[in-house]
């Protein structure tokens, strides 16, 4: 039986917009469960973000409750949800944010101290990580502005992962990406999925969501259905047709 680490309850979110009260999230109930690939897809104005912040702990709901673990993180204050991300979550954004002052490997370390004070063990942990996701030292001394996007977007990946995250999200991270290094991007978060770590993906695109075990469709802030496609086999022109078929049912 697969281990249950995030749980929602009820959960809303509500933002007051010209003096009316717009209903984004509406009495979700969902499990996340340890080393799956959840992939949540949705229309445009879905919730699919705003469901992403709110189980990170980077917004906080109007209504409900969301449990990791035995800690319900709804509860803490901003310090405590600070806290909270930087000890359990990882982040991959469609729009990077690198510092441009400092290198690619500082980049890294920086987010590592937060956590990690003994340096050398840091070190040796990003170089593994630069290395899995197939970026050279001399790209590491490189500065953000001097690398591609693709190489960019390896080197979040290797930020988000530094620190040893439980879960990690990626808020459409092949967004701003051409065709290939978006699949190298895919390949990649696929990669450490398959070595156990918990992936949550937010993307409109069928190609990454086919990266996942299993779909969440969001309408109107709700969870209108689910689809379980197993695990990734790379060339499985039937999990393609299957998924196809689920986001017609939804009327995607």
């Amino acid at each position: 039986m697969k281990k249950v680490i995030y749980k929602t309850e009820n959960l809303s979110k509500s933002f007051s917009s010209g003096g009316r009260l717009q209903h984004v999230l509406k009495n979700i109930d969902l499990e996340l469960y340890q080393g799956d690939f959840t992939v949540i897809m949705g229309a445009s104005g879905a919730g699919k973000s705003t469901l992403l912040y709110a189980l990170s702990g980077m917004d906080v709901p109007s209504l409900g409750t969301i449990t990791f673990g035995k800690q319900v993180i709804s509860d803490l204050s901003q310090d405590g949800l600070s806290v909270f991300r930087r000890e359990h979550c990882g982040f991959v954004f469609q729009q990077i944010y690198l510092i441009d002052s400092m290198s690619v490997l500082d980049n890294v370390l920086c987010a590592g101290l937060l956590v990690c004070r003994d340096k050398k063990a840091l070190l040796r942990r990003a170089r593994e990580l630069f290395q899995a996701v197939g970026v050279n030292e001399e790209t590491q001394r490189k500065f953000p502005t001097q690398i591609s996007g693709g190489e960019a977007q390896r080197v979040g990946i290797v930020r988000a992962l530094i620190n040893a995250p439980d879960i990690l999200f990626a808020d459409e991270p092949t967004g701003a990406l051409n065709s290939q290094t978006g699949l190298d991007v895919l390949n990649t978060l696929t990669k450490f999925n398959e070595q156990g770590q918990s992936v949550v993906m937010v993307t409109h695109d069928m190609r990454s969501a086919c990266r996942g075990n299993r779909i969440l469709y969001l309408k109107d802030g709700a969870i209108l259905g689910e689809c379980s496609l197993g695990r990734y086999v790379h060339g499985d022109e039937k999990r393609h047709e299957k998924l196809s078929a689920f986001l017609t049912e939804m009327g995607w």
